[in-house]
């Protein structure tokens, strides 16, 4: 082959290998950009599968928020828990050892439970025996001898209940008026009128019964003034809401007043107090709007053994203030329970308790799903440090434990817990919108916040062993309050919201020491105590007292 052909190829060869370069070095290029591409998107995607994650963290929250369990006690049991105690970092103290108790249960056969018989459950109902008789002539004529039957016995067959509808009396009063028979034809006549009990509320109609029933079925049962009002049509007789309102501010203010000040100086002189709040809507509040949110206040007494007082007071706001004012005369170094509302620091005089279980409520809220048992989230540890509290407490009811006992053992059990809790508190620092929990959203900070804010008295309750552990009476308390508002929503005035505090405190003190609410208002209402009542005279109406007790169970 010519060199000149050869030479021509050679460029050929040349040119083609440089234009395969370019080539591949081109598809290098776009397979680097390619790869880039894919990573970003590969690191969106990762975003956007932590944010669906944290999104349905907080979807799955709400949803048991709203249609879960009330209940703060979980069904199932976190095993380990007493292994939280015993971690430790390589800087952190080791802590006190805690004492294991061990408790041995003894095996046993549930008894299944028979069914109540009638006897048992209708025990209270009057009973009307009524003789079958509905064979006729011809069927009670023997069929041998054509002779007629006469009844032997009688048989129970069945038995029914039967609804008596409800109904209105009217009941006339008259006077009956006397005269002197001997000054009778003299120029002075002498006469005199009987005219009985006076009225409960004068120019009305209404009787101490239907006073009570209006207000039992509106704070016990939680029917609206004008769910009343149309019930009452159905019984033949127009009452107005307002009549009515007007019935419930009347007696509360002449009737319940003194009875509820009586208790207040009652609740005063005991050592163990417990409180909670709660918004409430006031319409005609001076000066303010129809919207603005005013409060319900409850103080009571703790679980002390002691006879228990229940009493509300309404205020406009939620100021720290109205709680010192309530609880001022309380006799110094008492004990209060209360949330972690820091209005509660304006109360003079009181060593305040922090409620453990609104912490552990915290933690238990601040746990995200799927990670109940994942012991090294924080929010889990802190719940553990919260349940081994409860505890012990559960404990020493089983055992029967005395307050002198509960004392001691609380100082050797219980101390080494919250002094642990608290060290471990110190390290827990989460910055909002850190990667590191991010499922549990603001829940954590929520509740390392709170647990803080309550540092300054978590151990005041270790002082006395007749201390609670937690508010949970008070919220218990203050429910009944809570169930009306949803239905009768809001108070028209300020009077008429002052008169329902008055109420529900004579009908929580009269359910607290076991008597019918029912009963123990037309109770107050026939005897109708008085502000010129000493407090001895007061005494025997006290719910506790015997002429209540006899009367109102």
């Amino acid at each position: 082959m010519p060199s000149g052909v050869r030479d021509i190829q050679l460029l050929e060869l040349k040119d083609t290998i440089s234009q395969l370069n370019n080539t591949i070095s081109t598809q290098n290029e776009l397979i680097c950009s390619l790869q880039k591409m894919l990573q970003e998107r590969d690191a969106k995607d990762s975003e956007k599968d932590q944010m669906i994650a944290n999104l349905q963290a907080q979807l799955d929250y709400l949803k048991t928020r709203l249609f879960g369990s009330t209940s703060e006690i979980r069904h199932e049991q976190l095993p380990g828990q007493l292994d939280l105690f015993h971690l430790q970092t390589e800087d952190e103290p080791e802590p006190v050892p805690l004492e294991v108790e061990y408790i041995e249960v003894k095996a046993h056969k549930k008894a299944r439970k028979s069914k109540a018989a009638y006897d048992e459950v209708f025990a209270d109902l009057p009973t009307e025996n009524v003789y079958v008789d509905t064979l006729t002539e011809e069927q009670k004529t023997c069929d041998v001898c054509g002779t007629m039957m006469v009844p032997i016995g009688h048989e129970l067959i069945r038995t029914e209940l039967r609804y008596t509808e409800p109904k209105l009396e009217r009941i006339d009063y008259y006077a009956t008026t006397y005269e002197c028979p001997q000054c009778k034809e003299t120029e002075d006549p002498r006469f005199i009128k009987d005219e009985g009990t006076p009225a409960l509320i004068p120019g009305s109609y209404a009787s101490s019964g239907l006073a009570a029933h209006v207000m039992y079925y509106k704070y016990v049962m939680s029917m609206p003034l004008y769910r009343q009002e149309k019930d009452f049509e159905h019984l033949g007789v127009k009452i107005s809401r307002t009549t009515m309102a007007s019935w419930i501010i009347y007696c509360a203010e002449n009737y319940f007043l003194p009875m509820y000040e009586y208790l207040h100086r009652k609740l005063l002189k005991r050592r163990y107090l417990m409180a909670d709040e709660t918004p409430i809507q006031v319409l005609k509040e001076e000066g303010r709007r129809p919207q603005s949110k005013s409060y319900v206040w409850l103080v009571r007494t703790g679980d002390d053994g002691e006879l228990p007082i229940i009493l509300y007071n309404y205020t406009p706001t939620r100021a720290g203030s109205h709680a010192a004012t309530f609880l001022a005369g309380a006799d110094p170094g008492y004990y209060l329970m209360v949330d972690g509302y820091k209005g509660y620091n304006k109360v003079p005089e009181a060593q305040r308790c922090c409620c453990w279980a609104h912490i552990r409520r915290y933690w238990l809220r601040a746990i995200p799903k799927g990670h109940e048992k994942d012991y090294t989230h924080p929010a889990v540890q802190g719940l553990l440090y919260c349940n081994k509290l409860f505890e012990y407490e559960r404990s020493y009811r089983e055992k029967g434990l005395s307050p002198r006992q509960i004392y001691h053992r609380r100082l050797k059990d219980q101390k080494p817990v919250i002094e642990a809790f608290l060290s471990w508190l110190e390290k827990q620092k989460p910055i909002k919108g850190s990667k590191l929990h991010p499922e549990s959203g603001d829940r954590l900070i929520k509740a390392i916040n709170y647990s803080n804010g309550c540092r300054p008295f978590m151990m005041n309750y270790l002082k006395d062993g007749a201390c609670s552990l937690s508010n949970n009476l008070s919220e218990n308390s203050i429910r009944p309050l809570v169930v009306g508002r949803k239905n009768w929503l809001f108070c028209d005035t300020p009077a008429g919201a002052d008169a329902s505090m008055k109420i529900y405190s004579m009908i929580e003190t009269a359910k607290a020491n076991e008597l019918d609410p029912l009963k123990y208002l037309s109770f107050l209402l026939e005897h109708r105590p008085g502000a010129e009542m000493s407090d001895e005279e007061l005494e025997q109406f006290a719910p506790w007292s015997k002429l209540a007790q006899e009367t109102c169970k």
